[in-house]
């Protein structure tokens, strides 16, 4: 079921443009660059290597101690300078009980199980931030479309005033008006010209390149999403790493339960030597053992905390499931309204207004319409056009927002797209 990113990937555009000198930018080369050169995942790397290095630190036994000690040296009376003087070598070291070494290991081989669902998470999180950035891109180079057009448009009411004007048929006021809306249609494109530069640059900087000089999408079209029902993408959510780095935070609480129950039972501290008696200058063994009392009491605390945390676990799973499930809800609703509100204004809206525009020119050129009359209905028409892909847009963010919650991957592209009526 991965048809979210397949809703995005082939929503986002049909039509490619390149240039000789220009190789075209997709979206599929504008992930690869960013997970290859972000530090956000680099330094996944390096936490592992640390884990890995506390891993085979929690795998040593506890060392050997070798001492020596003296008794009965530079005294007085039998005692003076070595007369008397005992020397004892000794060797010594801790015994550890209840498998401590092993809840050791476990511990931090949890927390090394737990870097892949944090990595992903991270992942999909510059995999929908590359994503937005992109469509800002595409988008503000659409605006700029629309511009195009709507400069298109009042040419030719700038063209048909002038002639108006010259015959006699208007004064120069209107011309004037025509020449001021397609000053203004010009100022239109210039900005969204600027917010692609700014957009431009912004994406570059997610893989690193600074200064970035505008260069071309692939993408040349946006199209409407298909919404699809609420019911499959909320059985999404069980594989998001949102809700799988629970099962890794419970095997960490596990362990850390586990490793406070082996403090338990006490370690035995053992010491063996030989000691010189220095009478006889005979050598003979020494040894000892000592156990810590109260052991089960000192403890008992830590293994409570642990035992609450790893209670509490469960509630914290629940409560972090349903807020990922209002969220979704939240996306899907917008996804669902501006994926209709775009289709609407597509399908009937645009329509009719460009049928309008055109009957307008063709009744104004004819001496049976205002001028005012044209330029409204031309003001309209980019209006429309430009609500249009503000809806579009729109729905292209809460589909990218439905795809980070539920996990999917951005760049596949196998399966069909449900739609949703």
């Amino acid at each position: 079921m991965q048809f979210l990113s397949v809703a995005f990937a082939t929503s986002l555009a049909l039509a490619s443009i390149s240039t000789p000198a220009q190789v075209a930018l997709s979206l599929d080369a504008a992930f690869a660059r960013t997970l290859d050169a972000h530090p956000d995942l680099a330094v996944f790397g390096f936490t592992e290597a640390g884990l890995r290095a506390e891993a085979e630190r929690a795998s040593l036994k506890p060392p050997l101690t070798i001492g020596g000690s003296v008794e009965n040296a530079l005294g007085t009376g039998e005692s003076e300078a070595l007369r008397s003087a005992e020397l004892t070598v000794s060797l010594s070291s801790v015994l550890e009980r209840g498998d401590k070494r092993a809840a050791r290991m476990a511990l931090v081989q949890s927390r090394i199980d737990a870097i892949g669902s944090t990595r992903e998470a991270k992942r999909l999180d510059l995999l929908a931030e590359v994503a937005r950035r992109y469509l800002d891109v595409l988008a503000a180079q659409l605006a700029a479309g629309i511009a195009v057009d709507d400069i298109g448009q009042r040419k030719r009411a700038v063209a048909a005033a002038v002639r108006r004007v010259q015959a006699g048929a208007s004064p120069r006021s209107v011309q004037l008006a025509a020449q001021a809306h397609e000053v203004r249609a010009e100022l239109d494109r210039d900005r969204a010209q600027r917010e692609f530069i700014a957009a431009w640059r912004r994406l570059a900087l997610l893989w690193g390149e600074q200064d970035a000089s505008p260069g071309v999408l692939r993408e040349a079209r946006l199209q409407i999403p298909a919404a699809p029902a609420f019911s499959e993408i909320l059985a999404l959510l069980e594989r998001t790493p949102e809700l799988q780095r629970f099962a890794d935070e419970a095997r960490l609480r596990e362990a850390r339960l586990q490793l406070a129950r082996t403090a338990r039972t006490p370690d035995l501290e053992w010491e063996v030597g030989l000691r010189r008696l220095q009478e006889s200058s005979d050598w003979g063994l020494i040894g000892s053992v000592s156990v810590p009392l109260g052991s089960a009491s000192r403890t008992g605390p830590d293994i409570r905390a642990a035992e609450a945390e790893l209670a509490a676990l469960e509630f914290e799973r629940e409560s972090s499931e349903r807020s990922l499930q209002s969220t979704l809800a939240q996306a899907h609703g917008r996804l669902v309204a501006s994926a209709a509100d775009a289709r609407a204004i597509r399908d009937e809206l645009i329509p009719l207004l460009t049928k309008g525009e055109n009957a307008a020119a063709e009744a104004y050129n004819a001496g049976a319409l205002s001028y005012l009359e044209w330029a409204q209905l031309q003001s309209e028409t980019t209006l429309v056009r430009r609500q249009q892909l503000n809806a579009t847009v729109e729905a292209q963010r809460a589909l990218i927002e439905i795809q980070r919650l539920t996990g999917e991957d951005f760049t596949r592209a196998e399966a069909k797209v449900p739609r949703h009526e």
